[in-house]
This record gives structure tokens, C-alpha cells and sequence, in this order.
């Protein structure tokens, strides 16, 4: 997802939302955030509420291993076939935003060998604050960062925390513990990014992953509808 990024919902997005026989394409959204702040840990949780629901893949993306997608095998959260692995060779931003040929493949292969799929969901490796999506890979970014990682990261803003069409804050339950004031996050998020929405998560809590996962499916209604 580039700066220019239009929230007008997944009719705006720069990617074409059907496959070369005619048939829609399954919705991509991309997680991106910083090392650390619980982007696969967030994947598995979304895999485990959504997939009797929908039908689900996941591409992950790492420099020189192929860890994130065996954290998920090994977690059983989809069956194998429908995790595929990017070993990126260089920093996560050239895969996600740069040359994103790799990510596609590994899309149009799912797609080919599990679909039709209803969702993909698409793992940066872990990287700075400036990380975003190509708007030809993704129909919608998720950032997520954490509360240990410091109070003071909405306020930095950059464009992964500004432009995502959601920023989640995660690891809310260590809050007490790292000194971060998740008032004053959730107001710094509010002034870099207006109207656009924050999510307050701890994967630990009652609700974990449930406020991510309601926004995934509306985004996935608004898809289906105008797709």
C-alpha cells in the first residue's frame, strides 16, 4: 500500500479483483509491523476464528527461513497446503512493496491449488514503522505494533502507523508492567490518523484477536459486495 493510499473501501484498490478465467479473486490483506509486535502470533489467532467460517490462506515472508510458516504449522491453524512460505533474500519491504512478483506467485499458487479461496492473508517479515504494502499485492494493510515496543510509537506516527486501514495495538495485558499509557496511545493514534480505526488487543484477553477479526470481516463483505 502506497501513500497515496485511498480508504474508500476494496472497489479503489489498485489490484484487479478477478482472476484470468473470470472468477473473483479472494480478498488480500496484509500484515505488516515491527519485529516482535505479534503479526504472526495475530495471523494465527485470525486463522483459528475465521477458518470454519471462510476459506482461508496464508503467504508468509522471511529474509533467510521459512520460521513464521512453520510457527503455524505447528500450531495447526490451517492445513499445510494452505500455508506458502516467501524467503525474501533482502529487507521485507522489496517483496511487500517493491518487486512483489515472489508474494504474487505465491497468492495465484494457493489460489490454483486450494481455491477458491475467500481470504489470503499476507505476512510482511518483521520491519520498521515505515513499512506498506504494494497496492497491486494487498487490498488492505494491517499494522500492527505493540505496547511494549513504547507508548510513544503512535505518536512517532511513520507510514505504517498513519495509512493502514487498521492499526492494531497489541499486548495490551503487558501494559502495567512496560509503563505504557494506552490512553494516551489510543489519543496519538486518533491525531495521526483521524478517522481511520485502532484496535486494542491482547491475544491472552477475553476477546483476543475478536476486534481484528470483525474488521476482517467487514472488510470481506464490502469485497464480496462490489467485487
Amino acid at each position: 500500500m502506497h501513500l497515496d493510499h485511498s480508504h474508500d473501501g476494496p472497489a479503489a484498490v489498485g489490484a484487479d479483483a478477478h482472476r484470468p478465467d473470470g472468477t473473483r479473486r479472494a480478498l488480500r490483506i496484509g500484515l505488516g509491523g515491527p519485529v516482535g509486535s505479534g503479526k504472526t502470533a495475530t495471523v494465527a489467532a485470525l486463522c483459528r476464528e475465521l477458518r470454519d467460517q471462510l476459506s482461508l490462506a496464508v503467504v508468509t515472508n522471511d529474509i533467510y527461513t521459512r520460521e513464521d510458516a512453520e510457527f503455524l504449522l505447528r500450531n495447526a491453524v490451517l492445513p499445510p497446503e494452505r500455508i506458502q512460505a516467501v524467503e525474501t533474500g533482502a529487507c521485507p519491504h522489496t517483496a511487500i512493496r517493491d518487486d512483489i512478483s515472489a508474494n504474487l506467485e505465491a497468492v495465484e499458487d494457493l489460489e490454483d491449488a486450494v481455491g477458491p479461496l475467500d481470504l489470503i492473508l499476507v505476512e510482511s517479515g518483521g520491519d520498521n514503522l515505515t513499512a506498506t504494502f504494494s497496492k497491486g499485492l494487498v487490498d488492505a494493510q494491517i499494522f500492527v505494533i505493540d505496547v511494549a515496543g513504547g507508548d510513544d510509537i503512535p505518536r512517532k506516527g511513520g507510514p505504517g502507523v498513519t495509512t493502514a486501514d487498521l492499526l492494531v495495538v497489541n499486548k495490551t495485558d503487558l501494559a502495567p508492567y512496560v509503563g505504557s499509557d494506552l490512553e494516551r496511545m489510543a489519543r496519538d493514534a486518533k491525531e495521526q490518523r483521524g478517522d481511520l480505526p485502532v484496535a486494542f488487543t491482547s491475544l491472552r484477553g477475553e476477546r483476543g484477536v475478536g476486534p481484528v477479526a470483525d474488521w476482517v470481516r467487514e472488510r470481506l463483505t464490502a469485497w464480496t459486495a462490489t467485487a
